[in-house]
């Protein structure tokens, strides 16, 4: 054999052994990404395809740890009459609703520094960064974007929601879990006509008594007491 013949069947060899040994390798960066992209997956509400609590926090928690803090701001969101749209125009109607709030806050929140995520039901939170000069009308717009009405069908169904606002300046050295449950409060304030929006919470807000972790009021926490 020539040397050129030779050299061809070196190449030959080193291309079928290239080729043996990737394979393999490309079917598993192919199952670890599968599996990656399942993972993320589980970590959306299915709905919105928002994400869900724990990396709402775990966002909030890495902000607090930089120089922003202090311009940082968690909202929490909560529907109003929602239960009668679903009485109404029945679940799909309800679930409706949901998608587009849903979809209304990414959007929101894709032109930011902010998460959106869903947290249950028709409640909702955001966390964002805002100068305090422009923190009041960037909120504010927020809640006009979120009350615009939404057909349904032949419907038009009247949105609105109740906001309220923890901001990690008031409440140093907190947690992102207990500046999330200042804006809790803050939120079933506004909601009950305790207080008119905008509110923010106190630190008596974050330390709110709560049913075994839940805001006492919150639905469900009475059958908590109970079986207490």
């Amino acid at each position: 054999m020539d040397s050129a013949l030779r050299v061809q069947a070196r190449s030959g060899q080193r291309a079928l052994l290239i080729t043996t040994l990737a394979v393999p390798l490309t079917g598993w960066t192919v199952h670890a990404l599968t599996l990656h992209r399942r993972l993320a997956n589980a970590r959306k509400d299915q709905l919105t395809g928002l994400p869900c609590r724990p990396e709402f926090i775990a966002y909030g928690e890495r902000l607090l740890r930089t120089r922003r803090r202090d311009a940082l701001h968690v909202l929490m969101l909560d529907g109003v009459d929602f239960k009668a749209v679903n009485d109404t125009y029945g679940h799909a109607a309800g679930d409706t609703v949901i998608q587009t709030m849903g979809h209304r806050l990414a959007r929101w929140s894709s032109t930011r520094t902010a998460l959106a995520a869903r947290l249950g039901g028709d409640e909702f939170a955001v966390c964002a960064v805002f100068p305090t000069s422009a923190a009041l009308a960037e909120i504010t717009a927020l809640r006009k974007e979120l009350q615009q009405p939404l057909q349904y069908e032949q419907h038009t169904l009247r949105l609105d929601v109740s906001i309220g606002i923890s901001r990690a300046a008031d409440l140093p050295g907190e947690t992102m879990s207990r500046i999330l449950r200042g804006a809790d409060t803050a939120m079933y304030r506004v909601k009950e006509g305790e207080a008119t929006f905008p509110y923010f919470a106190t630190r008596a807000d974050a330390y709110v008594k709560t049913v075994n972790g839940r805001r006492a009021g919150r639905r469900g926490t009475h059958l908590l007491a109970g079986a207490a």
